[in-house]
């Protein structure tokens, strides 16, 4: 299964690095940092499970965009994700920009359900797995520093091979 997703800075992997102590009481710790903005599902798009097409459909979709302005703003979790065990905790990341591409390539290739559209929260997965009182513990008591960056490219993301398969570079 291919994925879009936006690069993160290297300071987002050193929180994470400072953070892992607090995350080690959950069960699974994410090594590898990114932040999705769209996966691609065939149920949806038969396309989706082609990374030729994908990528001719993106080119026209993303002539344009420039860079995505994005920011790091805090931690949080989802307590009941839509897949997987719970809690999620992650760091929250608002992006104007990054919402309204999201939207447009929902709106090219649909829209996982109770994950994309309106339920779409752009994030980075820190860990999951372990007591919902954990997440909310560490939530409350953990301040972030904002981290802001402009993403220039972004990547499809191949979940077999656990690699990315495609840069897309923004102009």
């Amino acid at each position: 299964m291919f994925s879009l997703n936006v690069p993160v800075p290297g300071e987002v992997g050193r929180l994470a690095a400072e953070l892992h102590p607090e995350l080690t009481r959950f069960e699974r710790l994410r090594d590898r940092h990114t932040l999705v903005a769209k996966r691609f599902d065939t149920a949806l798009d038969p396309d989706a499970g082609s990374l030729p097409r994908l990528r001719e459909r993106l080119r026209p979709l993303l002539r344009g965009c420039g860079g995505i302005e994005l920011r790091v703003t805090g931690l949080d979790y989802f307590e009941t994700p839509a897949r997987g065990p719970g809690p999620v905790v992650y760091l929250a990341v608002e992006s104007p920009s990054l919402h309204g591409l999201h939207g447009e390539l929902c709106e090219s290739f649909g829209a996982v359900a109770g994950m994309e559209g309106d339920a779409y929260v752009p994030h980075v997965t820190l860990a999951r797995g372990g007591r919902n009182d954990d997440a909310d513990d560490l939530v409350a008591r953990t301040e972030i520093n904002p981290i802001a960056w402009t993403a220039g490219e972004l990547r499809i993301w191949d979940s077999r091979y656990r690699e990315a398969a495609a840069r897309i570079p923004l102009r």
